[in-house]
């Protein structure tokens, strides 16, 4: 999981709190990062039919297209990642005569194939209006 999940969870929930219209400077500022991967992300999310977008130096910006209880987390781990859980590094090689050596690969892809769906399986039973009542915020 990479941080662009983190970085789209929070953007959004501003975005519903907030309502409206906001730049990406101002998401940028109350996420903790720069309008550039505001932007990247965003593309994403407009993509998925998650959020509205206007392009323009003095308009531009951003606004949801939906309401927050309607969006589970696993839509926007869709959008914006490919796996939960994942691993770049394989251990043996198949072509080692040791059993072992020769299959740990597979048995790890499988598991982490598993541990994936679970994850995401969890991530559509949340949406971001639970994490809005987790935030505690008024009117929530």
């Amino acid at each position: 999981m990479t941080a662009e999940f983190t970085v789209a969870v929070h953007a959004l929930v501003y975005l519903h709190h907030r309502g409206g219209w906001l730049s990406s400077e101002e998401l940028a500022q109350n996420v903790c990062t720069n309008p550039a991967r505001i932007r990247k992300i965003m593309a994403k999310l407009k993509k998925a039919g998650l959020v509205q977008a206007h392009e323009g130096r003095v308009k531009g910006g951003y606004a949801c297209v939906q309401r927050a209880p309607d969006i589970s987390l696993d839509e926007v781990f869709a959008a914006v990642d490919d796996r939960v859980v994942k691993s770049a590094w394989r251990s043996g090689g198949p072509e080692m005569p040791c059993l072992i050596a020769s299959g740990m690969a597979a048995v790890m892809d499988g598991l982490y194939d598993e541990l994936d769906a679970l994850c995401r399986q969890k991530l559509a039973q949340v949406t971001l209006g639970d994490v809005e009542k987790r935030l505690h915020l008024p009117g929530r």
